[in-house]
């Protein structure tokens, strides 16, 4: 009975890479599908309001983390006069560092309340023998939000991932074919620290690897767990892609919780975000739609 019972979990969290069960599935359960007339219209919001929300939020981690970014600020002085007000001109003081190292840290699930209006976190959900699931804790949601990003190492078609794949449900694929693995664990976990740490600069990191972690620096990157939705709880937020702009603040990106596989590409970082479909209440579950059909 318990090897029956491991099987039958295993394959609940499996059983979304197999095109038979997909194919029988899309058939039986038409609500839990996301149309989209063409693939260039899937996006709920603009990338501008992305953009947007996303600079809003790692601004408020970065200023809320000003005591570990004293290498950042004193190496180029256009961001130091960003955040600490200092002229481009002045040489950063000791005690204009000093200064900012004894501000109160808030935590960044604080952050996100105060600057977005809501808090999000990880817990058991609601549906039977789904796992973890991701809730909206604290505050209000409104429709066309931002409400989570999507980790992970990001892959384009060619590129090896088979083994990565092998019982791996945290597979997200884009539209254009493009994968996302944001599993935390085992060869997965390995290989995004990997990239993460070839790609860094100097003090600037190009990555955020704390979503391998219990300590989140971005709280929004629990995408992964986000469950798919059923006949008895509907979609309320659906995936939405986004390539990073070039002119994306460098000293930002540490928040960004993507990596390319391949360092020698010149693409866009490809991120993806989940973006509300409805108001979402305090205490609400975060289902989306894990199949997306375009014609």
């Amino acid at each position: 009975a318990a090897m029956l019972l491991a099987l039958r979990r295993r394959w609940d969290a499996y059983k979304y890479r197999f095109v038979p069960w997909l194919a029988l599935n899309l058939r039986r359960k038409r609500r839990t599908l996301r149309y989209v007339l063409e693939s260039s219209q899937d996006k709920i919001i603009s990338d501008e309001d992305v953009f947007e929300t996303l600079l809003k939020i790692f601004k408020a981690l970065f200023i809320n983390d000003l005591s570990r970014q004293t290498h950042i600020l004193a190496l180029l002085p256009e961001i130091r006069c960003k955040y600490l007000g200092l002229p481009i001109e002045q040489k950063p003081s000791k005690l204009n560092l000093c200064d900012h190292q004894g501000q109160h840290v808030f935590s960044p699930e604080e952050v996100l309340f105060d600057t977005l209006g809501f808090s999000i976190t990880r817990d058991q959900s609601s549906l039977v023998s789904a796992g973890t699931g991701v809730f909206v804790t604290k505050g209000f949601v409104p429709k066309g939000t931002v409400v989570s990003m999507y980790p992970g190492t990001v892959y384009r078609k060619h590129e090896p991932i088979f083994f990565q794949s092998l019982g791996n449900p945290f597979i997200f694929r884009c539209i254009d074919g493009v994968l996302i693995d944001g599993n935390d664990k085992g060869l997965s976990r390995s290989v995004y620290r990997s990239c993460s740490r070839r790609d860094q600069l100097g003090p600037f990191q190009m990555s955020d690897e704390s979503w391998l972690t219990a300590a989140l620096q971005n709280p929004l990157a629990v995408g992964q767990y986000v469950n798919n939705c059923s006949h008895e709880k509907a979609a309320n937020v659906c995936y939405q892609e986004f390539d990073v702009p070039e002119y994306f603040p460098v000293e930002l990106k540490q928040y960004l919780p993507n990596i390319v596989y391949s360092h020698d590409i010149e693409s866009h970082l490809r991120c993806v975000v989940l973006v509300t479909l409805r108001d979402i209440k305090q205490g609400e579950e975060l289902f989306s739609n894990y199949y997306t059909l375009i014609n």
